[in-house]
Parts: C-alpha cells; structure tokens; sequence
C-alpha cells in the first residue's frame, strides 16, 4: 500500500508565493513520474506540472515562468513552487504519482487547498 501526503497548501494574497509539498510511502520499488494537478470548482482537473525520476519535466505553457516543479527522489518528494498567484490560480492541487511495485499503480494525494484572495 502507498500512501501519498501533502502540505503547504493555504491562504495567500494576489502576487504572494506557496510551496506544495508531496510525499510518498509505503511499499514500492520505485516511483515514476509525479505531478500536480488542480481541480477548481466547476471545472476539470489540468496538468500543472509532472516530473520523471530523470528531472525532466512537462509544464503547462501558461504557468510557465510562475510555476516550478521539485523532485528529491531520496526523499520520495514532489514539490510546487508557486510564485506570482493570481485568484484563478485558487483550487485544491492534488499530487499525482506512478508507482513501480507489484503491481504497477498511480496514487493521487487527498488534495491540498489553495486559496489566492486579498
């Protein structure tokens, strides 16, 4: 069984700055690509960020520049950086992670929930 936490979610004005945080635990032979994704109210859940075990990473154009995906693989860590939030930015980001074990599976966080308001 794997479990995934996260943290670092919050309450953060217009141009203030979060970092997500996602960890992963449990029985795995390695961990594979991992990621985040938003799910804002009324709306579907999108690709902010993933990452491979390589460091290499795919990001949504639009929040290039603002957005900047982490990985520790010792620490089995995705991380968010987030800078610059706008109020669209608001939603609870779950951690999404490939989990090499017998068998194969893909995990997603309980959610952590992001809130830009001034």
């Amino acid at each position: 069984q794997v479990q995934l936490v996260e943290s670092g979610g919050g309450l953060v004005q217009p141009g203030g700055s979060l970092r997500l945080s996602c960890v992963a635990s449990g029985s795995m032979f390695s961990i594979g690509r991992m990621g985040w994704y938003p799910q804002a109210p009324g709306k579907q859940s999108e690709l902010v960020a993933t990452i491979t075990s390589g460091g290499s990473t795919n990001a949504a154009v639009s929040l290039k520049g603002r957005f900047t995906i982490y990985r520790d693989n010792a620490q089995n860590t995705v991380s968010l950086q987030m800078n610059s939030l706008k109020p669209e930015d608001a939603a609870v980001y779950y951690c999404h992670v490939v989990i090499f074990s017998v068998p194969n599976g893909e995990y997603w966080g309980q959610g952590t929930q992001v809130t830009v308001s001034s």
